[in-house]
C-alpha cells in the first residue's frame, strides 16, 4: 500500500511548498504536482496519478477543490479512485480513521465528501451570481469597463500595444490602396497568426465605431 498525494495550485505564481509540506507530514511517499487550473479534469499529472494508482492505495489531497472545482469532475475523480481500488483522504475533512469497520467508515466518509461537493457548488454558483450583479450596478452607473482587449491602446502589454497599433497602421494603408499589402503578410510582418489580425481588425472597427463622425 502507497500513500499517493497530489498538489495543485492554479497559476505558475503560485507556490505548492505549503501542500507538499502537509502532503509529506502525512506520510505521502509518491507526489503528484501542477500549476493548472482545477477547472476542467484534463490535467496531465491528475492523470498521471489516477493511471499510477492501485488497489489498497491511498490519494491523499489537502483538500477536496485540490482535485477538482466542480461537482461533476469530482465525481468523476473520486469515482476513479474507487475504481482502482484506492481510497481518498483529504486533509481538512474530518478523519474516520478510528472506526474499525471498513464499511461504515466508507460510507461516513462518502457522506462527508458528497456534503462538501454540494457546499462548495453552491458556493461558487453563488459568487457567479454576485460577480454578474455587481457587474450590472457597474454597468448602470457606467462604471463597468469590461475586461481589457489582449492587443489594443490599452493592453497592459507593451510589446502588444505595439502590434496593435503597427497593425492598424497597414491596414489602414492596405484600405488605402497599397495591393503590394495582404493581411497574411502583414501577419507575418508583425509576427503574429492571421487569425489574430483579423481580431485586430474587428477591434480597431469597433474603436472607429465609437469615435463620433465629426472627430474621425
Amino acid at each position: 500500500m502507497a500513500k499517493i498525494g497530489y498538489a495543485r495550485v492554479s497559476t505558475r505564481d503560485q507556490n505548492l511548498a505549503r501542500q507538499i509540506e502537509q502532503l509529506h507530514d502525512a506520510g505521502v511517499n509518491k507526489m503528484f504536482q501542477e500549476k493548472l487550473s482545477g477547472k476542467n479534469a484534463d490535467r496531465p499529472q491528475l492523470k498521471a496519478m489516477l493511471d499510477y494508482i492501485r488497489d489498497d492505495d491511498e490519494v491523499v489531497v489537502l483538500s477536496l477543490d485540490r482535485l477538482g472545482r466542480n461537482s461533476h469532475d469530482l465525481t468523476d475523480i473520486i469515482e476513479t479512485i474507487r475504481h482502482h481500488g484506492a481510497q481518498l483522504n483529504v486533509l481538512n475533512l474530518p478523519s474516520f480513521a478510528s472506526i474499525e469497520d471498513p464499511n461504515l467508515r466508507n460510507l461516513i466518509t462518502t457522506i462527508i465528501v458528497e456534503l462538501y461537493k454540494y457546499i462548495a457548488q453552491e458556493e461558487r454558483e453563488t459568487i457567479k451570481i454576485r460577480q454578474q450583479q455587481g457587474i450590472e450596478i457597474a454597468k448602470r452607473q457606467g462604471k463597468y469597463k469590461g475586461k481589457i482587449r489582449e492587443y489594443g491602446p490599452h493592453s497592459p502589454n507593451r510589446q502588444k500595444r505595439y502590434i496593435y497599433k503597427e497593425a492598424c497602421r497597414l491596414l489602414n494603408k492596405k484600405k488605402d490602396g497599397d495591393e503590394t499589402l495582404t493581411k497574411r503578410q502583414i501577419a507575418r510582418m508583425l509576427g503574429i497568426a492571421p487569425v489574430t489580425l483579423y481580431r485586430i481588425e474587428k477591434y480597431q472597427a469597433e474603436d472607429l465605431a465609437k469615435v463620433p463622425s465629426s472627430e474621425r
